[in-house]
């Protein structure tokens, strides 16, 4: 079944737009008041910012998206009792039985947001200790995915397995666009990327697919998706309001629940390897998260230990502008993403095929970095090594200086 345009222009209008006014005005709120609530970022030798910036820009992405779902659910109960009768068309009614249907698991998928934007929160004013903050995603990541029996289409037959996968999942993702959230408009750039590019999976099949547009999910990445413009306003270069913890918790859980809750397999089950779509998507975060790790793991300090170390930090040290690194990963973000797309599209050949490019795009970026690190550290040895000549020069005047003494 393909997706009627009418009722793309509607869903997006019933989600992308409320949320993105929600979340335009109460960022705006937050930043009038955050000397008040205490939510001023301070700079320090790890910030890129030298004066004082306010965050928890992130809780008017939060807000955004839990009050369009909580009046969404209003309104599709209103619609299914017949509240508007003759109002609505009947290429959006089709759907409302399916979205009923998911409205009574809704309520724990965003439980679990409302108490990781909460921790979030929470460290943002006070500075919780990682240990705790861990503990607590571990905790809502457990609960949502056996709560709801959320599992990846891995067809892996091991229940204990599946779960571990989809707590491990959620709790990387939740930290991949917190880390991520060093530059101004990066975290939630990628994120709005991702966001289009997913919506796009969702609800747009091939021509032989058998797969239908998946409304719940798709409603769930779009609101999202006007969350995260609404804050982009004020985090665009230069920003005036940081997302804070608040923020990128609650995007990493929300993009993490909406890949968990998609299905990229066509109904006839002959493309498995459209499951990969996810790890397209979200290379980018992945790979700045594990290279942190492993750089951090490298120097001998904890992987929980804040730095500036990150991609977009690597790529400014390799010459580029704050702007310039922020554009550079969107670009590597939408050329991965691309290979979501073509996944459900392809068969295995072409499927190994563009996996195949992603993981040379990583290895590339990876190899030049690694080579202009090389050669910034043997200029740095260069320079700060005396040449042969000024050595022997100083040698001569110390011989010199001592015959004097000696005279």
């Amino acid at each position: 079944m393909r997706l009627d345009w009418l009722f793309f222009l509607i869903l997006v209008c019933v989600t992308t737009l409320p949320a993105f006014l929600l979340s335009f005005s109460i960022v705006a709120w937050v930043r009038r008041n955050a000397s008040r609530l205490g939510l001023m970022d301070l700079p320090n030798e790890r910030k890129v910012h030298i004066v004082p910036i306010p965050r928890g820009g992130g809780i008017g992405i939060a807000c955004g998206v839990i009050g369009t779902f909580l009046a969404g659910m209003c309104g599709v109960a209103a619609v299914n009792s017949g509240l508007f009768e003759g109002l609505i068309p009947d290429s959006v009614k089709v759907y409302v039985p399916g979205l009923m249907s998911r409205v009574s698991d809704f309520s724990v998928l965003l439980i679990g947001g409302v108490c990781l934007a909460t921790l979030g929160a929470l460290d943002d004013r006070f500075g919780l200790s990682w240990k705790l903050r861990i503990l607590v995603e571990f905790a809502v990541a457990y609960f949502v995915v056996s709560w709801q029996d959320l599992q990846f289409s891995l067809f892996i037959d091991i229940p204990w397995l599946t779960t571990l996968i989809g707590v491990v999942w959620i709790v990387m993702l939740v930290n991949s666009f917190n880390m991520m959230d060093n530059m101004d408009a990066l975290s939630a750039g990628v994120a709005s990327i991702i966001c289009i590019m997913l919506a796009f999976v969702l609800l747009v099949g091939s021509s032989d697919s058998g797969r239908s547009p998946q409304i719940f999910v798709a409603s769930m990445v779009l609101a999202l998706l006007g969350g995260l413009l609404g804050f982009l306003r004020y985090n665009w270069p230069p920003a005036t309001i940081f997302m804070g913890d608040a923020g990128s918790y609650f995007v990493g859980y929300w993009i993490a629940i909406c890949t968990m809750l998609s299905t990229y397999v066509d109904s006839r089950g002959d493309r498995p390897h459209a499951v990969l779509a996810p790890l397209c998507l979200l290379a980018i975060p992945i790979y700045d998260t594990l290279s942190v790790v492993m750089i951090r793991i490298r120097d001998g300090r904890s992987p929980f230990q804040a730095d500036k170390k990150h991609f977009s930090h690597r790529l400014v040290e390799m010459g580029m502008s704050k702007q310039q690194a922020v554009m550079a990963i969107y670009l590597a973000t939408l050329t991965c993403s691309l290979g979501a797309l073509l996944l459900p599209r392809t068969d295995l050949v072409g499927a190994a095929i563009i996996l195949a490019i992603v993981v040379c795009m990583l290895l590339l970026v990876g190899t030049i970095e690694g080579l202009i690190r090389r050669q910034s550290n043997s200029r740095s040895q260069e320079t700060s090594a005396p040449s042969i000549g000024q050595t022997l020069k100083d040698s001569q005047i110390k011989a010199e200086s001592g015959n004097q003494h000696e005279a």
